[in-house]
């Protein structure tokens, strides 16, 4: 069997892992099969015909119930294609075996099985120490290896944060050894700083056996999933979870759509982030940013969870203009261009905080030309009627509503 995944990462290629369907329902979500598939369908179009090698989308955890087998199977089969499709499960036989067969028959499939790594998480999850729970981890990976060697295993160390990292490492060689793509260090509790992310995956990235391919899973409690995220790439790990709007468990983790735009929307600064490293580019074929706005807005729709003003990349404030001096030049007060990125237009909102030339601007998208008085008039307008209702954002039909009386009132007043 071809793993495009592990090729990709070994030849210095991102692999997205994406959590939003799986570790995104401990945000309180629930994505129905179909709309996992459209998603999945959407994120690997990012790609094109790379997707596959690109993607891994986790499309659930079977163990759940039998409902959520059926998602899962129901991405695999429709997926198939357009992105790498993943199940997940506990480290236990029955789970794995069922992972398997959630996915078993689709082209790129592979089950995730998530072993403890910490003396703490082990004595938790299975009641062993953690060298026991590793050697039992590498037994596992035989076995679903022995399943259906057409697909591919992977292994998630949990709470790899307050693990041993020689004792990672060496267990990382002999999973891979036993037939594992990708060993995926976990930060499940959201607790490194990113100095101890970057030591965690420099140790045992160093230690670890040649052809180990290592991935990150990181966790944003602190607020520093994003930046933990870098610090792996910097150490040369390809593999890396994130999750649409940052879904997951309790503060959530990296955010796929911010992931993906600081990695590829500017390739000098890209490089300066990563150094030195092997492989020429991240990418067999780079995404297309203009997609991220409207894969996150149908993310949004589909789980409630809103983009606000001062949501990165995404947002409803990006591309936004309300006072004077950005208006003037708006260039000069935002990091990249909007529209030529990803295709969100500039839009001019008017607040409390409008100049004379912003009132006068968005009197004139609505068809009135204001002279010098009537624009200062309109700005006393605009400011008092926000402190009156107590809103930032003035509503554009009870500007043009204003406008209409204060035009004609102008207008009668000269006849």
């Amino acid at each position: 069997m071809r793993d495009v995944v592990r090729e990709s990462a070994l030849a210095g290629r991102l692999v997205v892992w994406e959590e939003s369907a799986r570790d995104g329902a401990q945000a309180k979500t629930l994505m129905p099969g179909r709309f996992r598939v459209r998603l999945a369908c959407a994120q690997g179009a990012l790609f094109g015909a790379d997707g596959p090698r690109h993607v891994v989308f986790a499309a659930g955890f079977p163990a759940v119930c039998a409902e959520e087998f059926e998602a899962v199977r129901q991405v695999a089969v429709e997926a198939e294609g357009h992105v790498s499709v993943a199940a997940v499960c506990r480290g236990a036989l029955a789970d794995v075996q069922q992972a398997v067969a959630s996915v078993r028959g689709s082209r790129h499939a592979r089950v995730m099985v998530v072993v403890p790594a910490s003396e703490a998480m082990a004595q938790v999850m299975v009641h062993r120490g953690a060298r026991a729970a590793l050697a039992h981890g590498v037994d596992l990976v035989k076995a679903a290896r022995d399943l259906d060697d057409r697909v591919a295993v992977d292994v998630c160390l949990a709470d790899a944060s307050r693990a041993d990292h020689l004792l990672m490492a060496v267990a990382a060689g002999e999973l891979t050894a036993a037939g594992a793509g990708a060993v995926i260090l976990a930060d499940t509790v959201g607790r490194q700083l990113p100095g101890e992310a970057a030591k965690m995956f420099a140790r045992v990235t160093a230690a670890s056996a040649p052809g180990t391919v290592l991935g990150s899973h990181l966790h944003n409690d602190l607020g520093l999933g994003l930046a933990n995220t870098l610090q792996a790439l910097q150490a040369g790990v390809r593999v890396v979870s994130s999750s649409w709007l940052g879904l997951a468990e309790r503060s959530g983790m990296v955010a796929t759509e911010q992931l993906l735009f600081i990695l590829a929307h500017a390739p000098d600064r890209t490089a300066e982030l990563l150094g030195p490293s092997p492989g020429a580019s991240l990418w067999w074929r780079a995404p297309d940013l203009t997609r991220l706005p409207a894969i996150a807005a149908l993310v949004s729709e589909q789980t409630g969870v809103p983009l606000t003003v001062t949501t990165p990349v995404v947002g409803t404030g990006v591309g936004t203009l309300s006072t004077g001096t950005p208006f003037v030049d708006p260039d000069l007060f935002q990091p990249y261009d909007p529209k030529a990125l990803l295709g969100i237009e500039p839009r001019i909102v008017l607040t409390h905080l409008a100049s004379t030339r912003v009132v006068t601007a968005v009197a004139a998208r609505i068809g009135h030309r204001l002279d010098a008085a009537q624009s200062r008039a309109a700005r006393a307008w605009v400011k008092a009627h926000a402190f009156r209702t107590g809103r930032a954002v003035v509503d554009e039909h009870a500007f043009a509503a204003y406008l209409d009386g204060l035009t004609a009132h102008d207008t009668e007043a000269t006849a």
